[in-house]
């Protein structure tokens, strides 16, 4: 859930007898903002086949009528961060105004505001907990909507404390959209749970190589298995697998490892961590950055840090609400464009934009299912005028792709009158691996190394066994070279593939990869990288959408 944001702003093919993560899972995480890097948004992994506040007061009584009654009691602003377009849209005096609430145990839910378009469901809520509340922070068994026939609608929710009103702002965000000009609609949350801070110290030995599991046995949690893996420039990966006692854990909970200095001062990573990752068997997989020398310090301690639930307020608030587009429809259009974009491959096209006053979406249709955009970095150039935006998986259309770009500072009519085009920047490009066998000879617990090339690139191949596991790690002296995305061998015509040991981010600067082969018992091996990636930083695409007036 993308209260993750919070807290961390502060599909390949199966081959035989081989146990892959859940690809499609972890796509869904992405988009959900549930999958992180600390200190920022979201980004996606390479690809494989295949989630300060204050009250303005003295406000008169007449603005409670009034649509923007939500945004002048409190300022959405920091929640709404990455939500540019819901931001503007109050500020023009937009949404739906509800003001229903519901209490329930002392806990008061209240929905402020709707917005409701062609592009998504957007609800702006308050949850007052009133004496009960007993963290920093809530969550849920489920939050989510229902419509008349009383199906489920999922989304993506986001909330803050705010300690002058003493209240948890939030918001709940969905792809839905009402077929026509209205809808009834159900919003719920169920068992609320309030959660703070949970420490368990474990006695973690970073000089030890070997895989450590430590039982932890509280608060929903089973265990966390540890491993490190040396990295260049000094750096050390440590990676965490927790698994739990309690299945909702690993959805309402963000569960790390904090390293501590012999001053009682958390070691910071010296790169991005990433946290979240569902592993082979519903494990939770963090992989953490830090420098060796911070590590290996005398006085350094390691410690499981979790949200741990401190009450629950059982039962479910719930509201049924009208949902109109009325006064998004003003603001709202359709335009089929049907662009062939030959840059990119798979038979691709731009096939329509839906402007609404919060969003911009453009469809991008392919002939080829599950063609990838190559490009990190998406912009829309409105008369000018530039919008950021971010790639989107449709889940159950594998020839779609959306982009969509927050509606920042901008209305709709400045899209209908002035030119729009598509700007794309930094392309990377996968393509099939190399044919030609690499060979691991003299396999073993120590750490050997050769060096390759796949087409041109240079290659360094890094290999050694530990707990009775084969590890083949790639990387390369070439920046262009975005990395080896697996490897595999043959048995007969059968191929074996590495499991990833590492998670590799599309487009980052680090091109080392990772595998691994488990119970394995030979002494020589011949692997071949399945596919790889390379970056040409510099491209740009630009793709005129239309022409103004």
């Amino acid at each position: 859930m993308e209260r993750f944001e919070d807290n961390l702003k502060n599909q390949m093919k199966t081959a035989n007898n081989v146990s892959y993560p859940d690809f499609d899972r972890m796509w869904s995480s992405i988009q959900q903002n549930e999958l992180k890097v600390a200190g920022g948004e979201s980004i996606p992994l390479r690809p494989r086949k295949r989630k300060r506040i204050a009250i303005i007061t003295g406000i008169s009584v007449a603005l409670m009528a009034t649509p923007v009654y939500a945004a002048l009691n409190y300022d959405w602003s920091n929640l709404l961060s990455y939500r540019a377009g819901i931001q503007t849209a109050l500020e023009q005096g937009l949404g739906q105004t509800i003001e229903q609430s519901v209490t329930k145990n002392g806990i008061t839910l209240t929905v402020h505001t709707a917005f409701i378009d062609e592009n998504r469901t957007f609800l702006l809520y308050s949850l007052d907990p009133g004496s009960s509340r007993a963290g920093e922070q809530v969550a849920f068994d489920h939050i989510g909507l229902k419509d008349k026939e009383g199906h489920s609608i999922e989304g993506r929710y986001s909330h803050q404390w705010n300690a002058d009103a003493g209240v948890f702002q939030g918001y709940f965000e969905t792809d839905w959209v009402a077929d026509g000009q209205s809808a009834d609609i159900e919003f719920a949350m169920e068992n609320i749970h309030f959660t703070g801070d949970g420490i368990q110290s474990i006695n973690y030995d970073p000089n030890d190589q070997n895989t450590q599991v430590f039982p932890i046995q509280k608060d929903g949690i089973d265990s966390v298995t540890l491993q490190s893996f040396e990295q260049a420039e000094g750096n050390v990966l440590l990676q965490s697998a927790i698994t739990f006692m309690d299945p909702e854990m690993d959805s309402r909970s963000w569960v790390r490892v904090e390293a501590v200095n012999d001053k009682k001062e958390t070691i910071r990573e010296s790169k991005p961590s990433i946290n979240g990752t569902p592993g082979t068997a519903g494990e939770f997989v963090n992989q953490q950055i830090f420098k060796s020398d911070h590590l290996l310090a005398e006085g350094t301690a390691f410690q499981l840090a979790y949200d741990r639930t401190l009450e629950t307020a059982e039962g479910t608030w719930s509201l049924n609400m009208a949902l109109s587009k009325k006064q998004m429809d003003n603001g709202t259009f359709k335009e089929a464009l049907n662009i062939p974009v030959d840059q990119v491959p798979g038979g691709t096209k731009v096939h329509e934009m839906i402007v609404t006053p919060t969003q911009v979406r453009l469809i991008l249709t392919h002939e080829e299912k599950y063609t990838r955009v190559p490009y990190m970095n998406y912009q829309l150039d409105v008369g000018g005028t530039l919008l950021d935006g971010g790639m989107w998986y449709v889940q159950g259309q594998p020839r779609t792709t959306e982009l969509r770009f927050e509606m920042a500072g901008l209305n709709a009519a400045s899209l209908a009158n002035q030119p729009v085009s598509l700007i794309a920047k930094h392309r990377v490009d996968e393509h099939a691996g190399d044919k030609n066998p690499i060979r691991l000879t003299g396999i073993s617990a120590e750490h050997q190394s050769l060096t390759s090339n796949i087409a041109g690139y240079p290659i360094t191949w890094t290999y050694y066994m530990k707990d009775n596991n084969l590890y083949v790690e790639s990387f390369s002296s070439d920046p262009t070279f975005g990395g080896v995305n697996q490897t595999y061998y043959l048995d007969g015509e059968d191929r074996n593939y590495g499991m990833p040991a590492m998670i590799g981010l599309l487009g980052d600067d680090n091109n080392k990869h990772m595998d691994v082969y488990e119970n394995f018992d030979k002494t020589e091996l011949n692997i071949y990288a399945w596919n790889y990636t390379t970056h040409k930083r510099d491209d740009v695409l630009r793709v005129p959408l239309k022409a103004g007036k």
